[in-house]
């Protein structure tokens, strides 16, 4: 699937979720804040990267889920602040204009379709032979 329609559909379920909080938040701006949390520097998604941190911070198990066929583990706040950092989450939500919770929030929702769809409709796992094979994969598809 396509970046950009991967980025869109995540924009709008980061949307829902902050709901009437989010104001005049329009999609390309959301967009623009994940490039930016999400980049590899050259206009991809760093998913190697993401379920690398992941994994060795415990998350293999949702990351996996992620990855797989199947339904998508959920994270908490908590996870995700682990997971990026509170410096690259505070910079995000400064970018929207939002507080870091309201942030937070919405990336709890839009993080696990973004890894799910960008692998591959969400066989990447499988496809290429477990967790260690799909970090490989992924580095080649998003780096």
């Amino acid at each position: 699937m396509d970046i950009e329609v991967i980025l869109q559909s995540a924009a709008k379920l980061f949307a829902d979720r902050i709901g009437q909080s989010a104001g005049g938040l329009d999609q390309s701006s959301i967009i623009d804040a994940f490039k930016s949390l999400l980049g590899n520097g050259s206009g991809g998604i760093d998913l190697a990267g993401i379920i690398s941190r992941m994994n060795s911070g415990g998350l293999a198990a949702v990351a996996s889920s992620w990855l797989g066929n199947g339904a998508n583990e959920g994270v908490g706040a908590s996870q995700i602040l682990d997971l990026f950092g509170a410096d690259k989450i505070n910079a995000f939500a400064t970018r929207l204009g939002l507080d870091p919770g309201q942030a937070t929030q919405g990336l709890e929702a839009a993080i696990p379709e973004i890894v799910d769809k960008a692998s591959s409709g969400g066989s990447l796992l499988e496809s290429a032979g477990g967790l260690s094979g799909a970090l490989g994969m992924a580095g080649e598809f998003f780096g």
